[in-house]
């Protein structure tokens, strides 16, 4: 019987993909569970991440005229009722607070006192309490548009819970703008699909397909939503962010009024969008491999690990003279407008040193040994590859070559995700075929089956419904006309669930 190769994480994904990432979590130091159900406390390395993360998005916002603001936490629990169908979409996962202070009790514990005058709700969405601010900035259309985003935490009371994924708190961008016309809105929509499109697939790595929402899978209250879906290893897909065009709902709730051009009182048109730490879930689960999570080079919080060989202390000060004087040299270079993120590690923990780094997903672990140093060379390792897929390259051409190595990770990484979602993506015309692949041949692992079914829907929602219930499959969003190439992933065919002829092709999976 062949052995079985060891991994740094188990299980593996094939084992069990949910417990693996789960483990992936711990063992690249990401993040850990808190105290608090549901809650997660996000370590340096995981939140260094997110702030890379950030600092491109919020820089790819301010290029399009968004400026950052910021909102109160609690939202008075009138502002939410202002918006019948945004309320109910929120009212399951709304925590709320009743009192506002504590006062000793019978038997010495603290209990809550002082009843609120009204029930404040923690931040779900801010779309009602930005609205109460807007119709008092608003007057005239010479006040619009306004262009407004704000990094914020979320609290929305989630019963089952997965890090990075679906916490009860997370970390978010919502971005809020009001124009004057409904053109202009629709732009802004768009626009900001495009921004999201490129972060994930220019810095994340990650292949998304672009579309529209159907009316029972848009944002509570909204006219449309534009979402775009990404494959993970495990077949489902994963929303990776949405652009909301929310019409006059809001401005009319929250009372948002211009004197228009023509001197006519109107409600202005706005839009919503953002995206959460649910990305770094995504980057996990869509590059992870079994020894750990692997990361983007444009958004890993450092590029490059040193690893000093040293064997007997005589080495010690000319190993470590080489090492840093190579890290002061790379720090001075740049990546992609940012300095050169170098790690030193000389730590004397022998193997368990290197598989640190591999688990943290670092592109590139640099061995430096006395006879590297003989021969001016580093011992370079890079995350895409194997673990023991090494390679000797001369100082000076790794110093002149970083860069392009970073890069070429970061094209690896997308093109193999790209290659990996295009080999589960299948056209199925047919009912039965359709319900044996999203049935598992194996029930103990219903995650490893399926994955993209370009299949045709006719628009009602009780075959939306039907298949939902009888597979867990949603359809994902109705692609844009310009996201496949191939005429026979975007033609009309019968309806999957009815067989209503002339029906629009859209993206059915599983989902997170």
């Amino acid at each position: 019987m062949e052995k079985q190769a060891m991994t740094a994480i188990t299980p593996t994904r094939d084992e069990d993909y949910p417990e693996w990432y789960q483990q992936v979590i711990k063992a690249s130091d990401l993040a850990e569970k808190s105290p608090v159900r549901g809650c997660m406390v996000i370590k340096p390395w995981g939140y260094t991440l997110w702030e890379n993360i950030v600092r491109e998005l919020d820089d790819m916002f301010k290029a399009t005229g968004v400026r950052n603001a910021y909102f109160p936490l609690f939202i008075p629990l009138s502002f939410l009722q202002k918006e019948a169908q945004h309320v109910e979409g929120f009212a399951k996962e709304c925590a709320v607070v009743t009192h506002h202070r504590l006062e000793k009790g019978p038997d010495g514990g603290l209990i809550p006192a002082g009843p609120l005058t009204e029930p404040l709700v923690v931040r779900p969405t801010s779309e009602t309490i930005i609205g109460e601010s807007f119709s008092k900035w608003v007057g005239s259309y010479r006040d619009l548009p306004i262009l407004l985003n704000q990094w914020a935490n979320i609290v929305r009371w989630e019963m089952r819970t997965r890090m990075f994924l679906r916490t009860s708190e997370f970390l978010w961008q919502e971005g809020h703008t009001a124009h004057a016309s409904q053109d202009e809105a629709l732009e802004r929509t768009s626009m900001m699909l495009d921004v999201y499109t490129r972060l994930a697939q220019e810095y994340l790595a990650m292949p998304v397909i672009r579309g529209r929402k159907t009316a029972s899978e848009r944002f509570p209250g909204a006219v449309d939503t534009m979402s775009i879906e990404a494959m993970m290893q495990d077949r489902k897909a994963l929303q990776a962010g949405t652009s909301h065009f929310l019409g006059q709902n809001f401005a009319r709730a929250s009372n948002i009024r211009f004197q228009s051009t023509q001197e006519e009182e109107e409600y202005a048109w706005t839009t919503s969008w953002g995206v959460s730490t649910r990305l770094i879930g995504g980057v996990i689960m869509i590059h992870g491999d079994d020894d750990g999570i692997i990361l983007p080079p444009k958004v890993a919080p450092s590029h490059v690990v040193l690893l000093p060989i040293i064997r007997n202390p005589k080495e010690r000060s000319k190993v470590m003279e080489y090492s840093e004087a190579l890290a002061t040299v790379l720090r001075e270079k740049y990546y992609h407008h940012c300095r050169l993120h170098v790690e030193i590690d000389d730590r004397d923990i022998g193997g368990a040193r290197g598989w640190e780094w591999i688990k943290k997903g670092i592109p590139l672990r640099i061995e430096i040994g006395p006879r590297d140093i003989a021969e001016d060379s580093v011992f370079v390792a890079r995350r895409d590859k194997g673990n023991r897929d090494k390679v000797s390259i001369k100082r000076n051409v790794f110093i002149n070559e970083i860069t392009g190595i970073l890069d070429e990770i970061q094209s690896n990484l997308f093109e193999r995700a790209l290659s990996f979602r295009k080999q589960n993506t299948i056209i199925i015309d047919d009912n039965k075929t359709f319900y044996e692949y999203f049935s598992p041949k194996n029930p103990d692992k219903p995650e490893i089956h399926g994955g993209f079914s370009l299949s045709c829907w006719c628009g009602s929602e009780e075959c939306e419904a039907k298949i939902k219930e009888d597979l867990g499959v949603s359809i994902r969003c109705l692609p844009f006309e310009d996201e496949f190439t191939d005429q026979s992933e975007i033609e009309k065919g019968k309806c999957i669930c009815c067989a209503t002829p002339d029906s629009d092709r859209v993206v059915f999976a599983k989902a997170y």
